[in-house]
């Protein structure tokens, strides 16, 4: 059997596959500075979101996976870019007129709202880091303000004044005419009003590192660009901060790279190689459309636990992160059951058949074992038919479907329960259609209600399958007609479980119950 590091040198997991990227940089020497880094970065002119744990999670796959195949060691960097311009008052913060004053300034010279920290920026800076930290993310924190203000950045920005032309060469291309003759690499932060001037350079000196330029009101002013009192455009700081760092790999969403040339063509007109980039898909909300934090077309981070544990959420960032998916309410039912499903067939796994099962990069190997005895789907189904608004109902099934269980011993158990409920409530009961049978289903279930109500042998899932099963096969071509047909008139659902497992979980004779119910006309 082979070891771990050579079975993730040929693991085709896309972790793996990234992580190789990244140490085939290093393939004749180590780094020069003693560890590789990664990078994710954050605007934190709003509240962090699904996206951000997405990309911050999806960056500590990578990093793990590099940890499986090389000694070198790491760092992960959260960047905040918070010296940019706050450019319009966020509709869902307090004293909206306050804040009007502070427009063009830079986040962290705004007041904070809230009135909890030194500034607005360092409000969002701390919600950013709770949320990492709620999610036990291990990362460096790096505030832009500080990185400029304290001389991390000044080597660059000088680098960047003495190659300005080359620079904004880079950058002139990709703009259009009548914004080319006003653009420049360098933002001010004017000396008195403090606020990020966008404002075309008179003179650029690269031997002195200082530039020229006329304010709002058409006064002159030089100053140095080191020290916080320059700020570079964002692309241009994207390629400059790569090169600043010394970062070796940054992943960022497809609405960037149509950019990457750019980032990467700055990052290498300041002498530095860029990193290793991971381009993945957007999400969709449920009509298709991409998700968007300002339109809030999407479902949070709140939200999705309210129904399932985090690392349903993991599962579901981790699959095909380069294929665009529907981020909405009804996937998560499928992300928890299948998450589970991959936590049982990773015990019987071998080693390379581990490293491409996600639960081995949720958990970084350390992967736990599944207590769920029911699925999320077939509690749905039971919190359905029971009407359950309280997970204590259906732990009344679930202690004599499974009596080894309770919620102390199967937590995951007792917290889907919990968000079954909450599903049910908010999702299913509000759009439950019951109809009629038609003659050929009231024939099948008359039949399936008689064999149920005489069964005297084992109640076990396959054993009532068997019955169900054997009713529909000489009446419904396709059977699926009959399991349709199950879930239609006694679910009021267009789909459901696997119908010996809900009879199993819900009782014979309260299957019984519900098909007389059903055929006296009191469920349509």
């Amino acid at each position: 059997m082979p070891d771990l590091r050579e079975a993730a040198m040929q693991s085709k997991a896309w972790p793996f596959e990234e992580a190789r990227r990244v140490l085939k940089r290093y393939e004749n020497a180590p780094p020069e500075k003693g560890y590789v880094l990664f990078e994710t970065g954050y605007g934190p002119s709003g509240l962090p979101h699904i996206g951000t744990f997405g990309e911050v999670l999806r960056t500590t796959m990578i990093r793990r996976a590099f940890e499986a195949i090389s000694d070198i060691p790491t760092r992960l960097i959260c960047f905040s870019d918070d010296l940019d311009g706050m450019r319009k008052v966020p509709g869902n913060v307090p004293g909206q007129e306050a804040l009007r004053e502070h427009l063009q300034k830079p986040l962290t010279s705004v007041p904070d709202p809230f009135g909890e920290h030194e500034s607005f920026g360092h409000h969002n800076n701390a919600m950013l880091r709770r949320f990492l930290d709620t999610f036990g993310f291990e990362y460096e924190f790096y505030s832009a303000t500080e990185f400029y203000r304290s001389g991390q950045f000044d080597e660059v920005l000088l680098r960047a004044a003495e190659r300005y032309d080359a620079i904004m060469a880079i950058m002139l291309k990709s703009l259009r005419e009548e914004r080319q003759k006003t653009y420049s690499i360098f933002l001010p932060i004017h000396p008195e009003t403090g606020r990020v001037l966008y404002v075309p350079m008179k003179h650029v000196d690269g031997a002195k590192g200082e530039i020229t330029f006329d304010d709002e009101d058409g006064r002159e002013w030089t100053l140095p660009v080191t020290g916080g009192r320059v700020k570079l455009q964002w692309k241009p700081d994207f390629g400059a901060r790569w090169a600043a760092l010394g970062v070796d790999f940054e992943m960022y969403g497809k609405d960037h790279s149509t950019n990457t040339p750019i980032y990467d063509g700055i990052c290498r007109a300041l002498g530095v190689q860029p990193p290793e980039h991971f381009t993945y898909e957007l999400f969709l909300d449920e009509t298709g459309q991409k998700i968007s934090k300002s339109s809030g077309n999407g479902i949070s981070i709140d939200e999705w636990l309210r129904y399932a544990a985090t690392e349903s959420l993991s599962y579901f960032m981790y699959q095909k992160p380069k294929t665009a998916k529907r981020l909405h309410f009804d996937v998560i039912p499928k992300a928890l059951d299948e998450y589970h499903q991959q936590l049982r067939a990773y015990v019987d796994q071998d080693v390379a058949q581990r490293l491409n099962n996600p639960v081995h990069h949720i958990h970084n190997g350390d992967v736990p074992e599944s207590r769920m005895v029911v699925s999320f789907s077939m509690l749905l189904n039971l919190a359905s038919v029971a009407h359950a608004h309280d997970k204590d109902v259906l732990w009344g099934f679930i202690r004599r479907y499974a009596p080894e269980a309770s919620p102390e011993t199967h937590p995951d158990l007792d917290a889907a329960a919990g968000g079954a409920v909450r599903y049910y409530e908010d999702f299913v009961a509000p759009h439950k259609v019951y109809r009629a049978p038609t003659d050929l289903e009231r024939e099948a279930l008359s039949d399936l209600r008689a064999r149920l109500a005489a069964h005297e042998g084992a109640r076990d899932d396959e054993a009532l399958q068997g019955i169900v099963y054997d009713v529909g096969r000489d009446r419904f071509e396709p059977l699926r007609d009959w399991f349709k047909a199950l879930y239609e008139v006694l679910l009021g659902a267009s789909q459901g479980p696997r119908f010996g497992g809900f009879i199993a979980l819900y009782g014979v004779e309260e299957t019984v119950a519900l098909i007389d119910r059903a055929l006296a006309g009191e469920l349509a």
